[in-house]
């Protein structure tokens, strides 16, 4: 399961990020609230532990801003203010539970394994749209009932727009989103994406992989009947 930790004390979030990698957690990090919430409406994270206290955004703004965007993925909030009204504020901008600091690790295991069952995201292993198939679980692609060979940066790309379920993604997004921390070049995910275009559209005839001039890409069915 991929989780998203938005932290900005950074030994603190390496510790866990270290603690939740070592539980069987695929994590990625972020260190502020403007990288955390762009990384979060990406819809490709299981859950996500927010810190309330964060710079370009707060915990509070950045869960308002990904309800709004229908973005459901389960929040567990971080707060080192021992307050009630901060409590009450997170759940109301749409956290799902909290945890004051300092708090002791077995305890966040537990409230993030409980988030997490509790989740309607939390499903099999396979994203399907229409009929491409992506399995995260053994990283592999198939269309139509046929393999589809794509590589590690080709798969992660695919793996972002499908959980997406349709939204429109930036390039920026979508970049910190694919490879955190691997890559600051806007151009890899327009030559990744040329690529899967070969792979997945062009070999079978299709249009699933959408360009929306000005804002970004987005997966689709595109056998789906109009509304």
């Amino acid at each position: 399961m991929r989780i998203l930790l938005v932290e900005d004390e950074r030994r603190l979030a390496q510790v866990l990020a270290r603690g939740l990698g070592l539980d069987g957690f695929v994590v990625d990090v972020a260190n502020d609230g403007r990288a955390g919430f762009l990384l979060a409406r990406t819809g490709g994270y299981d859950a996500m532990v927010l810190d309330l206290m964060l710079p370009a955004m707060s915990g509070l703004e950045v869960c308002r801003a990904l309800r709004a965007q229908d973005v459901v993925t389960p929040i567990l909030v971080l707060t080192a203010r021992d307050a009630e009204r901060d409590e009450v504020g997170s759940l109301a901008a749409g956290a799902d539970d909290y945890l004051r600091k300092p708090f002791r690790y077995p305890v966040l295991l537990a409230r993030l394994r409980s988030l997490l069952r509790r989740s309607p995201l939390v499903g099999g292993d396979v994203l399907q749209v229409g009929d491409l198939e992506v399995d995260t679980a053994r990283r592999a692609v198939r269309r139509g009932g046929r393999d589809v060979p794509v590589t590690g940066r080709e798969f992660a790309l695919l793996e972002v727009l499908a959980r997406a379920h349709g939204a429109v993604l930036s390039k920026e997004a979508i970049l910190v989103a694919a490879w955190p921390g691997e890559a600051d070049d806007v151009n890899l995910v327009e030559a990744r994406m040329s690529g899967l275009r070969r792979k997945v559209d062009l070999a079978f005839d299709r249009r699933s992989l959408e360009t929306v001039r000005g804002a970004g890409y987005r997966l689709v069915d595109d056998q789906a009947a109009p509304l």
